[in-house]
């Protein structure tokens, strides 16, 4: 035990976490040089592609320190850095004593930076600071020290200076955390306890959960129970990442393995759940994780509705490895049975698309993203709404309350005037700004969670040139006047267009939708109306000519009067055809209208 680390790295986005877990494996011959590549740990697809941690990744090293005659071992956990995967990061500080807290030399500390020091610092973890890229040439490793001790009040005299790509300074990690870092916590509890802080679907195996082993020992075919419902499984496998899942006979105190079960449905593994043995369980439960709040809702429905099942089998595997991620099961009158879906961001909804459609090999569509919305009603009731359809009539409804986020935003002190004019389009209200140096500054502010879903994020990088980032957190819910906005095709409620939006939005988001349903629905025989309602009130509209057949074609001379008779025939039959007649909006509107939003 006295020779076990288990610690993380934590750090903001693109500063340099994964580089530097590559730098650990080869320094300790993890894995071998000819099996090395650039981002090892970031196993998936998007992850390589997108450049960022979307998973929380384990490894097992050895290490021998100096002065020591055995090697000892370590266990890596490299983690996101994006704010919409901070759940990740929380998961894997609690199976961590100690983590090592990056901070690039060049950029300095950034919004996502501060956020993780401080979950870090919360669950009474030991921080080790570490300047990182100390060799770019814009690089100023004394100005760092003095951010880390001003704005995070961690003692940084003695942090450490390194480079990923350079291979500087990683034998000095590696001996700063045999030293500097704790060994493992609550080894002495009497009965064997287990933390699950994540889990894996094989298709084989079945369900493989990613334990840290806090007391106790374990080993195939044990009987486990899961303390939170009693929930019984056999042990098939354990084993530990090396960086690949590598099998072995025990797990003991203080280690990070994986375990393979017996269980083949994926709902009854809980993340953050404590394993004991069934026979001799212990008393107390290990510190779990506070349930996730979803902060963004869509609806995620299959293009082919014969892959309803299928897309239902695969959200709930996708579950499973992502516990931020929620579904229930909904119906749409345009789209066909689907989920509606919560998200920790926009973001983390992009990316648990994409592996729907990459990992499960589904064509899907989703809806136009929304957050949770209170409503109170005449009758005293308090309901939470986070789909349109579902919004009571506005008759009975008394107020209505929207979710707003804590955002503090680092930029550079030249952009304060257009970012104060980007807060106020967006609703928000100022709160106050602090000087980190002569350069940047930090600005605290209150916004409305709808306001920033789909461009802020975009628009603050624009304005700051990509210097800007920015981290948030749930705040309260403020009364706002609020309204649906309805988009009828030809009299008829659209309900797959339907949106929820403040009434000062509702007319321009109504004209926009209106015009690119214009342009891309494909025109009929006779007139269609695209109009966008506000409680019964036509705010905006647009009309699709209809397709006009040359009727007088035929007429090669003679009075006018016989031009008239048959160009009113024809005028008599359009209106008959649009009083019986309907429009069928083809699917590809559905998927062109939605993925433009």
């Amino acid at each position: 035990m006295r020779e076990i680390r288990n610690f993380c790295i934590i750090a903001h986005v693109d500063h340099g976490k994964t580089t530097l877990s590559d730098c650990l494996l080869e320094a300790t011959s993890t894995v071998d040089k000819r099996a090395m590549k650039e981002c090892l740990l970031d196993a998936m697809d998007l992850e390589r592609e997108r450049g960022i941690t979307i998973k929380c990744h384990p490894v097992s090293m050895l290490y021998q320190p100096k002065g020591s005659t055995e090697p000892w071992l370590y266990n890596l956990i490299d983690t996101p850095g994006h704010v919409d995967f901070a759940y990740e990061v929380s998961r894997s500080l609690a199976a961590c004593e100690g983590a090592l807290l990056l901070v690039d030399a060049a950029q300095g500390i950034e919004a996502q930076t501060v956020a993780n020091a401080h979950l870090a610092i919360n669950q009474g973890l030991t921080v080790i600071p570490v300047i990182n890229k100390i060799d770019l040439p814009g690089a100023e490793p004394e100005k760092r020290r003095r951010e880390i001790e001003d704005i995070l009040a961690i003692p940084a005299h003695d942090a450490l200076l390194a480079s990923g790509k350079a291979r500087l300074g990683i034998s000095e990690i590696l001996e700063a955390v045999a030293h500097r870092l704790p060994g493992p916590r609550w080894g002495d509890y009497p009965q064997t306890r287990m933390l699950i802080f994540d889990c894996a679907y094989d298709a084989y195996r079945g369900v493989i959960c990613y334990v840290r082993v806090f007391s106790g020992l374990v080993r195939a075919n044990d009987m486990l129970m899961m303390m939170s419902d009693g929930q019984v499984a056999q042990v098939k496998e354990v084993g530990v990442f090396s960086p690949q899942m590598r099998q072995e006979a025990t797990l003991g105190s203080g280690q990070v393995g994986y375990i393979v079960t017996n269980l083949r449905e994926v709902s009854q593994i809980k993340i953050g759940d404590t394993l004991t043995h069934l026979e001799h369980p212990a008393q107390e439960m290990l510190p779990g994780y506070k349930e996730i709040q979803p902060m963004v809702f869509s609806g995620i429905y299959p293009i082919d509705s014969t892959d309803y099942e299928k897309l239902k089998a695969s959200v709930a595997k996708l579950r499973l490895n992502d516990a931020a991620f929620t579904y229930q099961s909904e119906s749409s009158t345009a789209l066909g049975f689907g989920f509606r879906c919560g998200f920790l961001g926009l973001l983390h909804m992009d990316i648990v698309q994409e592996r729907l459609r990459r990992e499960y090999d589904l064509d899907i569509i989703s809806t136009y993203p929304s957050v949770v919305y209170r409503i109170e009603t005449e009758a005293g009731k308090t309901l939470m709404i986070d789909n349109p359809l579902k919004l009571p009539d506005p008759t009975i409804i008394k107020a209505m309350y929207e979710p707003t986020v804590k955002a503090t935003i680092i930029i550079p002190n030249i952009c304060i005037g257009e970012l104060m004019t980007l807060i106020s389009e967006k609703r928000g209200i100022y709160e106050s700004t602090e000087s980190i140096d002569t350069q940047r500054v930090i600005l605290s502010c209150t916004l409305p969670l709808n306001e920033i879903l789909v461009d802020f994020h975009d628009r603050l990088k624009s304005i700051t040139k990509g210097y800007g980032s920015m981290d948030y957190c749930l705040g309260e819910y403020i009364p706002s006047k609020l309204t649906k906005l309805e988009i009828l095709v030809n009299t008829e409620p659209v309900d797959a267009f339907a949106s929820i939006v403040h009434a000062s939005k509702a007319e321009s988001r109504g004209r926009s939708l209106c015009e690119r349903l214009g342009q891309i629905l494909p025109r009929q025989m006779f007139k269609i109306a695209i109009q966008a309602a506000v409680g019964g009130k036509i705010v905006a509209r647009e009309t699709i000519n209809a397709f006009r057949k040359d009727v007088t074609a035929k007429c090669y001379g003679g009075d006018i009067s016989r031009k008239r008779k048959l160009l009113d025939k024809q005028k008599e039959g359009k209106k008959r055809m649009k009083r019986v007649g309907k429009v069928d909006i083809p699917q590809e509107t559905f998927v062109q209208i939605l993925k433009n939003q």
